[in-house]
């Protein structure tokens, strides 16, 4: 612990005694839409929040996670990009060229190619490719719904709750920005060969060419894809990223009013993030952060450490107060086994969280002898009494 305060406060005087302030940073910056999340793909620090745990509709941001599923399915060479889904009558009726909703136009009981579903799915925003991915992956829209929050737990995004593929209203299917973020972050990392799909401008199915509903691929500001989407009851929405500089951004809001609203807050988000904050590492992957306590272990600390690069971003000119902790359930009982996650670090910027990620034991730390579990047993029941009666008066 105190390596991490003694390096952010060393990080705090070096922002605070800069005298300059670059004319195009700015230490703060306004949004219109009612939540907003902007993030550092490689660190996974927040450098822009707004309401980032606020629960509401994803609409047709949905669709991410729906591209996740299959992309797995691809990647483990369960699915081919060849093979074909039929275009049920449900999936045509529902989200195709009958419910004047936003479709790849695919025809009645075709058959067509995965890759195809793929771009009407991100280019087109297709629901009707949405949904025939999901029948053809998990037989009906509601099993394939499961499976997607099935997959958000699997990936530790606990707030991401999915009940259909293609973003259809729910009072059931409920993000927020933050893990959405967190997810496009995996698409990109984990898919690079199919995330490609995600920046292609255009696509054309059944002599119907669309343009792609992403407003930050014609921005020229390094925009590489992921996902729009527009509701009644949680407003527009957009899940977007953009390189500069070697440097990847995520950006996500919803319940923005307008479309004009959404372009334009991401782009601001976007550009702001990219010329207003330092980078700090604090550490290195697997450098020891710190250590956990284990009670009745072989060893009373574990050696914890982070899987990724641990960097903070200072906003240039701000003057906001940058603390760290690492925050764990207690007592930790042994056996613990290397690579296990037993804690987070987190790093707040002011009241706003800039990083919580999680941090594994660098050891295995066994079971302890009778005389230390005893012991351990004891200060743990000691220290029980003395918050319960001492604390609380």
């Amino acid at each position: 612990m105190s390596k991490i305060q003694a390096f952010l406060r060393a990080a705090l005087m070096s922002a605070l005694a800069a005298q300059a302030v670059p004319a195009a940073a700015q230490s703060t910056v306004t949004v219109a839409c009612a939540q907003a999340a902007l993030m550092d793909a490689e660190s996974h620090s927040f450098l822009f929040e707004r309401a980032p745990d606020e629960l509401s509709s994803p609409a047709s941001t949905a669709k991410v996670m729906t591209a996740e599923i299959l992309f797995r399915l691809i990647k483990e060479g369960k699915v081919s990009l060849d093979q074909t889904y039929e275009i049920s009558e449900h999936a045509w009726r529902t989200g195709g060229a009958p419910s004047r909703g936003s479709a790849m136009f695919a025809s009645l009981h075709s058959q067509v190619r995965v890759e195809d579903l793929i771009k009407g799915l991100v280019i087109d925003s297709g629901n009707d490719a949405a949904i025939a991915i999901a029948e053809g992956v998990a037989g009906t829209e509601e099993a394939f719904g499961q499976m997607m929050t099935r997959r958000a737990r699997e990936l530790g995004l606990n707030h991401l709750t999915f009940t259909n593929p293609w973003g259809r209203s729910d009072p059931n299917q409920k993000t927020n920005v933050r893990e959405m973020a967190l997810l496009a972050d995996h698409v990109i990392k984990t898919y690079p060969d199919l995330y490609k799909y995600f920046s292609e401008k255009q696509f054309t199915w059944n002599k119907i060419t669309q343009e792609n509903r992403n407003p930050l691929l014609n921005m020229n500001i390094g925009a590489d894809g992921l996902k729009t989407g527009n509701i009644d009851e949680g407003g527009f929405a957009i899940v977007g990223s953009a390189v500069d500089n070697n440097q990847r951004l995520i950006v996500a809001l919803n319940g923005c009013k307008t479309a004009t609203d959404r372009a334009e807050d991401s782009r601001k988000l976007l550009l702001w993030g990219f010329r207003s904050f330092e980078a700090r590492t604090v550490f290195q992957p697997g450098e020891t952060v710190g250590t956990v306590k284990i009670y009745g272990g072989a060893q009373s600390e574990a050696p914890v450490a982070a899987d990724q690069v641990v960097k903070i971003f200072l906003p240039r000119g701000s003057t906001d107060r940058i603390t760290g902790k690492i925050v764990y359930d207690g007592p930790i009982i042994p056996p613990v086994q290397k690579g296990a996650i037993l804690a987070h670090l987190q790093i707040m910027r002011g009241s706003a969280v800039a990083l919580d990620i999680p941090l594994r034991s660098t050891e295995d730390v066994g079971v302890g002898s009778l005389q230390r579990r005893a012991l351990d047993a004891s200060v743990e029941f000691a220290g029980q009494m003395f918050r319960k009666y001492v604390l609380k008066k």
